[in-house]
């Protein structure tokens, strides 16, 4: 399977990432663990998710992806530094939006714990939090990367104007970037992707992993 070099963060993917949110949804965890499987079997390596999925689902509270991910990473044929894992942090999971540094320290631990593993490989910002400088965040997120919790950080859902600022705070304050953007983008929704978001990405050396790369299901027919 060809590989490809993720902008800055020195991980190497395949150009297909199978998205988690719907294990603990429409995937149950059996019907989850056959899906890793075949996926890692086919040569691919990276699994997205967030602390958030799927508490939508009733009786869920969140972290339910993250579980099943760890249980399946704990029984698995694949060793951990053969898969690639990407989850988020800065949804609401009962405390609203944020991305305070108190809370991301908290975050990340509990993560780590759901996915029975030592470190993530990206941690992004799940979305923007216009409450809590860029400062603040990207000092949490250097703190994790100095203790080998995480290894490379971006961002979802930030526009050009915001992943712009934060490069100008990073660089003014010393601190880690952004070097992945998690932008919606498919051949039907472009427009908020392409144009001055996608031109920064290429000039910056962002690394981009879409979602709802398939338009939700659209696109697939159903």
């Amino acid at each position: 399977m060809e590989m490809r070099r993720l902008g800055k963060t020195g991980l190497s993917v395949a150009p297909i990432v199978i998205g988690g949110n719907v294990f603990g949804w429409t995937a149950d965890e059996k019907t989850s663990f056959a899906i890793l499987d075949a996926f890692f079997d086919a040569g691919l390596n990276t699994i997205d998710t967030a602390d958030v999925y799927s508490s939508w689902v009733p009786g869920n509270k969140g972290g339910d992806s993250e579980e099943i991910i760890g249980r399946w990473l704990s029984q698995a044929k694949v060793s951990r530094d053969k898969a690639v894992i990407v989850t988020k942090v800065g949804s609401d999971m009962g405390q609203g939006k944020t991305l305070k540094e108190t809370y991301i320290l908290k975050a990340v631990e509990d993560s780590l714990s759901r996915l029975q593993t030592d470190y993530i490989d990206l941690y992004l910002s799940h979305w923007p939090d216009e409450d809590t400088p860029h400062e603040e965040t990207l000092g949490a997120y250097a703190k994790l990367k100095q203790q080998g919790k995480i290894r490379a950080i971006g961002c979802s859902n930030y526009d050009a104007t915001l992943l712009q600022a934060s490069f100008a705070a990073a660089e003014k304050a010393g601190l880690p970037r952004y070097d992945v953007l998690q932008p919606e983008y498919n051949l039907y929704e472009r427009a908020s992707f392409e144009g001055p978001l996608a031109d920064l990405c290429v000039k910056e050396d962002i690394g981009v992993i879409t979602y709802f790369s398939l338009a939700a299901g659209f696109l697939t027919g159903k």
